[in-house]
């Protein structure tokens, strides 16, 4: 049996608003709520589109209120599910806050769209001051004192135009500096929703043992590496990590999109749902699709939730596979650092499907020549260690709403 090493003590805090049974809490400009979610009504006002689109949209936005979270954030990292009929799309700011106020002016950290032939979906490169900067998916911060954050979307549609963008959930994941949690009694006061608790308490919570031991989910066995070269949508399959790991665990809750969707794939080749998912999760700034937001955006269109979360360990993680909810992990490593796994990546996507009964983890991993090859059975702390430095402990959360979340730490980080 290999033996889990304690997980270093790190502050992650997760807030999430649903709409539009959260829209009191922050403030509506334009924007109406209804069964599905929050809809442009009376416009607040035409603006144009991104650089180069030479279009005017409508608008009307949801600001956030601030989520202190207790402790300094290094980053934050945010999430949404929408639905944009064709050419509308969503824009989502985020800013530091600190005490009574900003400590950062905004910043994009998306622009997004379910398809792609009106707007080019991407995340805004060149953001960067003393304060902060953006890096594709995440906000880091800099010289900031940052306690806490504040998001703003932005919803637009063609000017004149009839339908509207819903948006559904949008939430972020606050993370402090990994070995210096601060004590429970920092807790700031002011903590709201999901961000309130001890910020020393969650890391310890990770250490518990788990409850999985042995459950090992049925999630179906998709090899990225089955599909050729795509240049317009990142290079095809050995690049497609993350949307063939979204592409599976939508599978395994049976909302997989249908046929009809992906039918334009021509050739269809091995799997052309994967094709579908990687260009409707491509980043065209980024050139990627990986663009952790993104990929749970796109789950979101499937009728699921999806949010970006950080776990602080494999005893967090085994609490979801308990209650039967797979994940999607990034790690990064050497080949051979982890026994099982003989390649190097500096980021790579595995679907956390189970542990065995001495507690190893059980992968789908899809970077294999073929579907059979995908499950792997690796040393728990080899590839705790993997995931916890390679993203500090990114996992996409997607599951149907009727299925429960198990019960969050002190400090809730889901």
């Amino acid at each position: 049996m290999t033996r889990a090493i304690p997980p270093r003590l790190r502050d992650i805090a997760y807030r999430g608003f649903r709409l539009p049974a959260d829209e009191a809490a922050g403030v509506a400009v334009g924007l109406r709520g209804d069964a599905g979610g929050l809809r442009i009504a009376e416009p607040a006002g035409v603006r144009p589109g991104p650089a180069g689109d030479g279009r005017r949209y409508e608008w009307g936005s949801w600001t956030a209120p601030p989520v202190p979270v207790g402790f300094p954030v290094v980053e934050v990292v945010p999430s949404w599910t929408a639905q944009t009929p064709d050419g509308c799309w969503i824009e989502v700011e985020l800013r530091g806050w600190h005490g009574d106020g900003p400590a950062t002016g905004w910043y994009v950290l998306g622009r997004w769209a379910a398809d792609d032939r009106t707007v080019r979906r991407g995340s805004v490169p060149g953001q960067r001051d003393g304060a902060a900067r953006v890096e594709t998916d995440t906000l880091a911060i800099g010289e900031a004192t940052v306690t806490g954050w504040q998001l703003r979307v932005t919803l637009l549609r063609p000017a004149g135009g009839g339908s509207s963008p819903v948006l559904r959930t949008v939430g972020a994941v606050a993370t402090g500096r990994a070995g210096t949690a601060a004590p429970a009694a920092e807790t700031s006061p002011g903590a709201t929703g999901n961000a309130a608790g001890g910020p020393g308490s969650g890391a310890r919570d990770a250490d518990r043992p788990g409850d999985a031991r042995g459950v090992v989910l049925d999630v179906p066995r998709y090899a990225q590496r089955l599909h050729g070269a795509y240049p317009r949508w990142g290079g095809g399959g050995d690049s497609w990590c993350s949307p063939t790991c979204t592409s599976m665990v939508l599978a395994f809750w049976g909302v997989a999109p249908p046929a009809q969707r992906y039918a334009w794939v021509d050739p269809p080749g091995p799997r052309p749902v994967v094709v579908h998912a990687a260009r409707h999760c491509y980043d065209h700034a980024y050139g990627g699709a990986g663009n952790w937001a993104f990929n749970t955006a796109y789950a979101g269109l499937h009728g699921v939730d999806a949010f970006v979360t950080r776990l602080r360990s494999l005893a967090e993680a085994e609490a979801f596979i308990a209650a039967g909810i797979p994940l999607v992990v990034s790690a990064a490593f050497r080949a051979g650092e982890v026994p099982g796994l003989a390649y190097d990546t500096r980021g790579h996507l595995i679907v956390l499907v189970g542990f065995t009964s001495d507690g190893d983890p059980v992968l789908n991993d899809p970077y294999a020549e073929n579907d059979e090859a995908v499950r792997r059975i690796v040393p728990r702390d080899r590839f705790e260690a993997v995931w916890q430095r390679g993203s500090g402990g990114m996992a996409y959360v997607i599951r149907p709403a009727e299925v429960t979340l198990p019960p969050p730490p002190a400090q809730a980080n889901w």
